[in-house]
């Protein structure tokens, strides 16, 4: 298994892993949630992918941040979950199991429940016949 995905892949749940990071380890910074992410196996994200992230979630009320002056060296700007991220993340994990759960039946990975439907829309083949001499 690869830690470099599609692009595209990480663009759409970078905010879902950040806001699920923050929430599974309380006030921490932008470097430490990068490394968790890559420790999940989610490849390296880079600053110029995280850091707006953080500002677009704490724009949005669902992350709160604070400045802690650093000993000895650059200060730190620590983020936390707000009660408003806590309910985006809640209610955007459960649109995402679903949406990954029709992605994995469309690609074959599970059985149908669509009403006899393959993926796809193809309609299943009927069972062989036995043919008698």
């Amino acid at each position: 298994m690869t830690d470099q995905w599609p692009q595209s892949w990480t663009r759409a749940a970078i905010e879902m892993c950040v806001l699920a990071v923050v929430r599974q380890h309380g006030p921490t910074h932008g470097y430490e949630i990068a490394q968790r992410l890559r420790d999940a196996g989610l490849g390296e994200i880079k600053g110029g992918t995280l850091y707006p992230v953080l500002g677009r979630l704490e724009q949005r009320g669902q992350l709160s941040s604070e400045w802690i002056g650093g000993v000895g060296g650059p200060g730190r700007k620590l983020v936390d979950i707000t009660d408003e991220g806590g309910r985006a993340l809640d209610a955007v994990v459960s649109e995402w199991m679903t949406w990954v759960g029709r992605v994995v039946a469309t690609v074959g990975g599970q059985e149908s429940t669509s009403g006899g439907q393959q993926p796809c829309g193809q309609p299943q083949a009927a069972a062989p016949r036995r043919l008698e001499p």
